[in-house]
């Protein structure tokens, strides 16, 4: 008896095969306290409740929370690899499904060509990091990786002084060094009114 193949069926193997083998970048961005990490987790967790291989990276700087754990702001956290620059991504990323990147902004330019291969090779690179420094600018390599990414995600934190949504990280100390780290203690979420009245006192002192 001859049996002949269902079309569908075919199409349906094709189709996820495509699927399979194209990689994009999302970008997760916001200001401290907004739930980018929490969010960044949240998507690499449910790569990983699908069996997908998944590795995570973060800036060998940032242990505010542990070295070797991507943690965010409510504690919620997963194993991650330390590195100081993102070519290490390229060695360490052999044979993955899913990528996520914590803290990108602390990364050099070089993070945008790394993204972008790693997409080429039908990787899923997820990223998450400020999109602004304290005085208010596009941070590092962050509207870059925008630009060439599938997907971006601004998320918000609540201002502190008003309560509306937040897109500032104001920091409370007079360093004006563009990396510092620091929780509660050093920076609070302000809206943009807010973030200027903060900023024009912040002139008066000094």
């Amino acid at each position: 008896m001859t049996t002949f193949a269902d079309p569908d069926d075919k199409f349906n193997e094709m189709f996820s095969e495509c699927v399979k083998k194209a990689g994009s970048i999302e970008v997760i961005c916001g200001s401290m306290f907004s739930g980018k990490t929490e969010e960044l987790i949240r998507r690499l967790k449910r790569a990983q409740f699908a069996n997908q291989k998944v590795e995570i990276y973060k800036p060998g700087v940032d242990v505010r929370y542990s070295e070797d754990q991507v943690v965010s702001h409510d504690f919620h956290s997963i194993p991650s690899t330390p590195i100081d620059t993102p070519a290490s991504m390229l060695l360490l990323s052999s044979d993955v499904d899913v990528v996520g990147i914590d803290e990108a902004q602390f990364f050099d330019d070089t993070i945008v060509e790394v993204a972008q291969t790693l997409a080429n090779r039908g990787i899923r690179v997820i990223i998450a990091g400020l999109d602004t420094d304290f005085a208010g600018k596009p941070f590092g390599p962050m509207p870059a990786l925008m630009a060439v990414a599938e997907d971006v995600q601004k998320v918000h934190a609540i201002c502190v002084k008003c309560g509306s949504p937040a897109n500032n990280s104001h920091r409370l100390s007079q360093d004006d060094s563009l990396v510092v780290l620091g929780e509660k203690d050093v920076y609070e979420p302000l809206c943009r009114h807010c973030y200027n009245a903060a900023v024009a006192e912040d002139s008066l002192r000094g």
